[in-house]
């Protein structure tokens, strides 16, 4: 354990003093011995699968500092860490069943999503766009009619493009991936025109394509949208214990470096760079964290 991971321990252990006994998901995890950890497989950077077809990200390792605070918390430093692929549709239900611990993934933190899970403090703030072919001319919503375009099923990104004033009276044809880089393929074979995503997710699948000079992200913000761990509804210990760890990296600055790990660094499995510098909210958001949905950040 090193001396950032040891201070950070320190921290939520002082945060969360121990109970006499353990209910909901510490029981569960002290009871099984493991704690699982929903990941995504083309979340890029935040969750994903590396040329090993390992779990690697920028959420991935805010998860694996939580997983170390509940070894202390627990005293439990041979717990299992188990891995269990999710996507957006299937997400929200794995965590609610107990299939899944903590989602790692790229989860939108909103007022419906509230009413069934609940979420850490937020990690990430993004801004949810399109990626387009640069030879398409495409740069706005209102160039879309009669065009099929790309979305992950189990998101919100079609509800946000009809939501929008230039989006209003466009018909486009909705075309569904079964995760992000299937959504993004139908974009790179043609059978979509432009992929509506949030823009890191967009950003990351362009610099791991075969030709990443050949997109563009272009177009209306559609939402800004707060990012974050996702954990079942009605656990107060168990969210006390993953907010004062998220906290804890925060105001260690340990989250600072993880950002620039995975936005501002070569990141696998190409080593590209995807210069993706820290927004001015999540700044804000770092100094002040809170677990606020979307709808707080987009309020007319």
């Amino acid at each position: 354990m090193n001396h950032r991971t040891a201070l950070l321990v320190a921290l939520v252990i002082a945060a969360v003093p121990a109970l006499a006994q353990e209910t909901g998901t510490l029981k569960k995890i002290r009871d099984s011995g493991s704690i699982t950890l929903g990941i995504r497989e083309s979340s890029y950077p935040l969750s994903y699968l590396d040329d090993k077809q390992q779990p690697v990200g920028y959420h991935i390792d805010v998860c694996n500092r939580i997983v170390d605070a509940v070894k202390a918390q627990l005293k439990l430093p041979a717990l299992k860490v188990q891995h269990q692929a999710v996507t957006s549709q299937n997400r929200i239900p794995l965590v609610g069943n107990g299939t899944v611990d903590l989602e790692c993934g790229s989860t939108t933190n909103n007022e419906a999503r509230q009413k069934q899970v609940a979420f850490a403090p937020t990690t990430f703030v993004t801004n949810v766009r399109m990626a387009v072919k640069k030879a398409s001319g495409i740069r706005s919503l209102d160039q879309l009619n009669g065009k099929p375009v790309a979305t992950t099923t189990g998101t919100t990104s079609v509800q946000l493009m009809r939501a929008h004033e230039k989006g209003k009276g466009i018909d486009f044809k909705e075309v569904y991936g079964k995760d992000h880089a299937d959504a993004f393929l139908m974009l790179e074979t043609d059978r979509a025109v432009a992929f509506v995503m949030d823009d890191n997710l967009l950003a990351g699948l362009i610099v791991s394509s075969k030709a990443p000079a050949d997109y563009a992200i272009v177009g209306e913000v559609l939402n800004v949208e707060p990012i974050a761990i996702m954990l079942r509804r009605d656990d107060p210990a168990f969210k006390k214990l993953v907010d004062a760890a998220v906290i804890g990296l925060m105001k260690s600055g340990e989250l600072d470096k993880l950002y620039t790990r995975w936005f501002l660094s070569p990141i696998p499995p190409k080593n590209a760079n995807l210069n993706f510098p820290m927004s001015d909210q999540l700044k804000a958001l770092i100094k002040a964290p809170n677990d606020a949905p979307a709808e707080s950040f987009n309020k007319k």
